[in-house]
């Protein structure tokens, strides 16, 4: 069995631990996360994804099972790492490509985590919409960040085969970028709404399958009269899967604009997205003051896409991860504290949902 399957294999059976000690904390409360249980929850995610990145800095040649300088060159041409060799020194060529591994992990990291805050916003006007209890969030939330884990994977492999396969896909997705980035920051003022009667996932599950009208607790499925029924909270939870799947289609082409290696792709988008139910909690009640955070994911978006179109030219020109990393840090630190600098009474982003059928949907105990 190879490095790169036993590596994968212990990371998956890592994050299902954590996921796993996540959902038995869950089910011993209330349901309902506070700020201060989200804020430790945010905090352990973040230092174990900081853990990781000193495990890849030290032994990240390991993923590849790396042993030799030719085997080292090969992964460098395959993934298309930054890295210069030291011939004949196959101690500092690890040393420089671990170093150029950990810079990726990273800065991968930091966008995913950027574009995750948007993303929070949606599922928080999706739960708002269906007027879900807070109470039931968490356990949404568990099962959809389960199921965004197994779409990330499939996406991030499959996609590197066809970056592999056919490199003029970055051409397509750096221009595909810069258009959902100028579509961003031409409509950040924009009510954001959702019609919960007449979503396309709603209609859908409407029409193939036996949908109860009630909520019935937090259960997903119900059994009335001898026939087994979704209920509406097994809607949300295929709404905001939905939206995630919308989601990866910019946030996991512009972390292969930082690095081509399809495992640094995974275990940075991972690492992300099991941070977003904690962020969920620590930001839903505030997340619309950061009012130019909007802009900021917008010029992000732009950026990254442009440089997936320009990275011949960047390279030629000595552009590096480095680089890449302070522009995201200064476009995201900037957004933030103007947002915070610049305050005003008005709700820059306010929710909005259509009141139809969510208005239908009673509880039962």
């Amino acid at each position: 069995m190879s490095n790169e399957v036993l590596f994968l294999g212990g990371f998956i059976l890592f994050i299902c631990i954590i996921l796993a000690i996540d959902l038995s904390l869950g089910s011993k409360s209330s349901g309902q996360v506070s700020m201060k249980q989200a804020g430790a929850m945010s905090a352990f995610v973040v230092a174990l994804s900081l853990a990781f990145y000193a495990i890849l800095i030290n032994f990240g040649h390991l993923i590849h099972g790396i042993d030799s300088i030719e085997k080292l060159q090969e992964i460098i041409v395959k993934h298309k790492h930054p890295v210069q060799i030291i011939p004949n020194d196959l101690e500092h060529s690890i040393d420089l490509y671990n170093s150029n591994l950990g810079l990726e992990y990273i800065t991968g990291y930091i966008v995913e985590y950027a574009l995750s805050v948007d993303n929070i916003f949606v599922i928080l006007l999706v739960f708002r919409g269906f007027n879900v209890l807070p109470k039931d969030y968490h356990k949404v939330l568990f099962w959809g960040i389960l199921g965004a884990v197994v779409m990330r994977f499939i996406f991030i492999f499959l996609g590197a085969a066809l970056i592999e396969k056919f490199s003029w896909i970055m051409y397509l997705f750096g221009a595909f970028l810069v258009f959902t980035g100028a579509k961003m920051f031409l409509n950040k003022n924009d009510e954001e709404s959702i019609d919960t009667e007449h979503h396309p996932i709603v209609r859908f599950a409407n029409k193939y399958f036996k949908v109860h009208n009630q909520f019935v607790g937090n259960k997903f499925w119900v059994t009335i009269n001898g026939v087994k029924k979704m209920t509406p909270l097994f809607l949300v939870l295929l709404v905001i899967e939905g939206t995630d799947l919308i989601f990866a289609v910019d946030s996991i082409p512009a972390i292969f604009s930082v690095t081509k290696d399809p495992y640094i792709v995974f275990f940075s988008n991972i690492f992300a997205i099991i941070g977003l139910r904690s962020m969920f909690f620590l930001l839903a009640g505030v997340v619309d003051k950061f009012k130019y955070l909007k802009v900021g994911l917008s010029i992000l978006l732009v950026f990254i896409g442009l440089k997936m179109l320009l990275h011949h030219y960047l390279e030629d020109w000595g552009f590096k991860t480095t680089h890449s990393l302070l522009i995201i840090v200064l476009i995201l630190g900037g957004s933030i504290l103007l947002s915070l600098l610049i305050q005003d009474k008005r709700t820059n982003r306010s929710i909005k949902y259509e009141e139809g059928k969510s208005d239908d949907l009673h509880r039962e105990s």
